[in-house]
């Protein structure tokens, strides 16, 4: 099969195009791209945590923290940076390879930056990959997130720019984009999709995958979630999506971003096991681990795991990467315990 080609310049129809495919086609297709980009049986696991809950001025329609409804979620203080380091030991003694951090802010304020800087700085010394979503960033501190060694920064599109103003009124599109572009400049990663079922059609599923697939690169990690209807946001009775459309957007993204993992986000809980795995076809390979994703239900570890086993999927491993500084420490130890060797003796072999 010859690669396939990275593109920045789709148009709206091409992707359209995409959709209409008979399902069977689509996902035949979107199967053969993912197998030139990544082990078909491998998925990356990512935990995430609240670190700060609730009280968020942004008015997202479909969102439980947001300080605009009455959803009955109690306003929280930022987590200790001890209890935040407890929980991605945690999530890593569980299989993840990714720690992921949110708080409910519009954007950091200069008191919060030294707070969640040393929470990366800890979280990325157990081993593990981090992620953060803390709202719109501005240079200085996307700099500062980097320079603390973030490895990802989220910040989703949520929909198509013609639908954005249904859904959010407090910032704009273009805030987004410049968030975006703030990180990439940083040098972090980017992790960045949106959420289906808000009440969008068809051209806006589209336009949501052509605007992330036309991005000067690729974000490394798409979520493409489902949306959970909360009570007491405007969205609580929004019409249920088709569960193959939610398959089939899966198939095109995986089709128009080759390299990004696709991650099967929010709305899994209530997923039953035959459209996850319809979504793992189609070539969705990173989820969330974990009873929750930040205030909203998540199937549990356990039953994660088992499925893994049914379909014979594993954890994808992530390669942790040392610094110059700590290959030379472990050296020096290395050389200081053979210097000593004859020191001691194999009580076992003289027994």
């Amino acid at each position: 099969m010859t690669a396939t080609a990275i593109r920045h310049d789709w148009s709206l129809q091409e992707i359209s195009d995409l959709f209409a495919l008979p399902f069977n086609d689509l996902i035949f297709r979107a199967q053969g791209v993912h197998r030139q980009h990544f082990d078909p049986n491998e998925v990356q696991v990512s935990t995430l945590l609240s670190i700060k809950t609730g009280a968020c001025p942004e008015d997202c329609k479909y969102c439980p923290q947001s300080g605009h409804y009455n959803t009955g979620l109690e306003k929280e203080k930022l987590l200790e940076i001890e209890k935040v380091v407890a929980e991605a030991k945690a999530a890593r003694e569980k299989g993840a390879s990714r720690f992921c951090m949110g708080a409910a802010w519009r954007s950091p304020t200069k008191k919060d930056m030294p707070y969640v800087t040393e929470m990366v700085r800890q979280v990325k010394s157990l081993g593990l990959e981090t992620c953060m979503t803390l709202g719109m960033l501005n240079d200085d501190q996307a700099t500062e997130l980097a320079d603390a060694g973030l490895d990802y920064y989220n910040h989703n599109l949520d929909t198509s720019e013609k639908y954005y103003n249904h859904i959010i009124t407090t910032r704009t599109y273009q805030d987004r984009l410049d968030t975006l572009e703030r990180v990439r400049k940083a040098g972090m990663k980017v992790c960045c999709g949106g959420i289906m079922g808000m009440g969008e059609d068809a051209d806006d599923r589209s336009g949501l995958l052509m605007q992330l697939a036309n991005l000067p690169h690729h974000p490394e990690s798409v979520p493409i979630n489902m949306l959970v209807k909360v009570a007491g946001t405007p969205m609580e009775d929004v019409e249920d999506l088709d569960p193959f459309e939610f398959v089939r957007t899966i198939a095109v993204a995986r089709i128009l971003m080759p390299q990004s993992h696709v991650r099967l986000s929010a709305g899994r809980e209530d997923m039953n096991d035959q459209m996850q795995a319809l979504c793992f076809m189609a070539g969705a390979n990173s989820i969330f681990y974990g009873e929750k994703l930040l205030t909203t239900a998540n199937p549990e570890a356990d039953h994660d795991r088992q499925l893994f086993k049914r379909l014979g999927i594993r954890p994808e491993e992530h390669a942790v990467k040392h610094s110059e500084e700590e290959h030379e420490e472990a050296l020096v130890h290395a050389l200081e315990e053979e210097r000593n060797r004859h020191l001691f003796y194999d009580a076992a072999k003289s027994a």
